[in-house]
């Protein structure tokens, strides 16, 4: 069974010294209503029931009452505690316990119960493990095909930094969606994602797409955490000549006191901006809104991704 952080413990105790950022007040666009509904209560019992973690309640995901009232919980496998120390994630972070050997069939149990028709798995970075947990990725497909044979499955997975052949063994395992995040531009790398490689992450993309071109390609980008305008349409370029298929574009939100500050607030505008840019660009499915997250609407958008596609091959038939 995995073992995880103590919930008596820091979530960040690599961000304990650093001095406070105060937290901004959100506009008015961005606030959501507090969870309530009974229908998001019996999706936290289906999850507690099967010993599983989300990155809906992990991270802090600001639309946690909007999807789970839909019955729709965002997987994060292999435990709650991450090898990496993002600036902007509210994942807890440090040494992981082993694997649960159970956590694909429970996996598979609770999409099933849940009835999804779309589910997205992600995990906390495991750069303790051989292979950066792909096997695991590869056995929790296995048993959602398994147990919900009718269920589209979407991966957002790490990196995978320095760990050969890991992208080959999640790719086998035929998801439908092959998602890894590059959140943010170059140039911020270092303060929002030590220890991730911009180049290799946009070469992960390209490889996947390379292995499988049949796989939907799917990358996501924060703003607001000081990008420019040019920065972000910069990623574009770079994602379209990876191939990707799929781009979500969400304001960043700073989880604690101990994160990143935000510098700005995107506007609604600027969304829809950045959204007719990335068409412009050849992207398939855009998704860009204050609120946008990677799962956010996952099963909707992958329908749309899907028909997207189809008409293309259609216009060029």
């Amino acid at each position: 069974m995995t073992t995880s952080v103590s919930r008596d413990r820091p979530r960040h105790p690599e961000k304990a010294h650093k001095p406070d950022n105060p937290v901004k007040r959100k506009p008015a666009w961005i606030r959501v209503k507090a969870p309530v509904s009974r229908e998001y209560h019996e999706t936290r019992r289906i999850v507690r029931e099967h010993n599983l973690h989300t990155v809906c309640e992990e991270a802090a995901c600001p639309n946690i009452g909007e999807c789970w009232t839909k019955r729709h919980a965002t997987m994060m496998i292999m435990g709650r505690t991450c090898t990496r120390a993002c600036g902007f994630c509210n994942v807890a972070t440090g040494r992981p316990g082993a694997l649960d050997p159970f956590e694909p069939t429970n996996v598979g149990a609770a999409v099933a119960k849940l009835g999804l028709a779309h589910v997205v798995v992600t995990s906390v970075d495991r750069d303790d493990l051989r292979d950066g947990g792909a096997g695991h990725f590869a056995a929790v497909i296995g048993a959602i095909r398994a147990a919900a044979p009718a269920t589209t499955i979407e991966v957002l997975t790490p990196d995978f930094l320095r760990k050969e052949g890991a992208l080959e063994i999640v790719v086998a395992a035929k998801p439908d969606v092959f998602n890894h995040n590059l959140e943010t531009v170059p140039r911020l790398y270092r303060p929002v994602r030590p220890g991730a490689d911009y180049g290799h992450s946009i070469g992960l993309l390209a490889r996947a797409k390379h292995i499988d071109p049949a796989l939907f390609t799917k990358s996501g980008v924060m703003v607001g955490l000081g990008e420019t305008e040019d920065e972000v349409h910069r990623v574009m370029d770079d994602l379209r000549a990876a191939s990707v298929d799929f781009l979500t574009i969400g304001q960043y939100l700073q989880p604690t006191p101990k994160h990143l500050t935000v510098e700005r607030f995107v506007t609604p505008e600027e969304f829809q901006a950045y959204e007719a840019a990335a068409y412009a660009r050849g992207f398939l499915m855009v998704a860009a809104t204050p609120l946008t997250r990677s799962s956010y609407h996952a099963g909707e958008h992958f329908t749309r991704l899907r028909a997207a596609r189809a008409a293309k091959l259609a216009e060029t038939a």
